[in-house]
């Protein structure tokens, strides 16, 4: 047995203490790296479950994803040969089971783009704002220059452009009609691809969504 172990602090020599202060300090260390691997080695395992059934679930979304391309295009066809899927319907559409309890939507994801053509437009219709509407009407001249605004990716927003358009036959400054002829040249609409959305029901109450993604929890 240690001698400094069965000694009071006070009788113990210099050197003792060293020794007993050492030794706290590597039963203290030991410790803390029990505690750290015991917390390490239960924080790889919660990682490595998760992870690797998030893996699975990707994989399972994918192919069930894939499965809804052929069964919703294979009805898409036969609405088409019956005559009902709407005509101004661009591969959207819903089907809803005879219950009327269970429904299933193929959405029609799309992007709107704008090319080069848009940043000449966009310096007309703001050369011919500052010219004219600015001095008219100053209230007018910021909505409709915010109708311009860009959004955080750099890019014009659609349903803005769309209220820009509006006014369309309200000037008939060259920049005026110039700038949005061009504005209107330059979007196009790309489609990304085709969502879908499950919906349940009682019978007469309102469609529950069935979340298949972590977005909303």
């Amino acid at each position: 047995m240690n001698t400094s172990d069965t000694k009071s602090i006070e009788d113990l020599t210099a050197e003792e203490l060293e020794q007993l202060l050492a030794k706290k300090k590597a039963a203290k260390k030991a410790a803390e790296e029990k505690a750290r691997k015991a917390y390490e080695a239960k924080r790889d395992k919660t990682v490595g479950e998760l992870v690797t059934k998030a893996l699975e679930l990707e994989q399972q979304l994918e192919q069930f994803k894939h499965m809804c391309h052929i069964s919703m295009e294979e009805h898409a066809v036969e609405l088409q040969n019956y005559g009902k899927l709407r005509s101004n319907s661009k591969g959207g559409f819903s089907l809803t089971d005879s219950t009327g309890t269970l429904r299933i939507t193929r959405r029609r994801d799309t992007e709107p783009n704008w090319d080069e053509r848009s940043t000449k437009a966009v310096t007309l219709i703001k050369d011919f704002l500052g010219d004219t509407i600015k001095k008219r009407d100053l209230d007018l001249y910021e909505i409709l220059m915010s109708f311009l605004e860009k959004n955080q990716n750099g890019d014009l927003e659609y349903g803005r452009v769309m209220n820009l358009w509006q006014h369309e036959d309200k000037y008939n400054d060259p920049r005026w009609k110039e700038g949005l002829r061009l504005i209107k040249e330059s979007f196009n609409n790309h489609l990304k691809g085709y969502g879908y959305e499950f919906k349940t029901r009682a019978t007469d109450t309102k469609w529950q969504s069935i979340n298949l993604t972590f977005a909303s929890a």
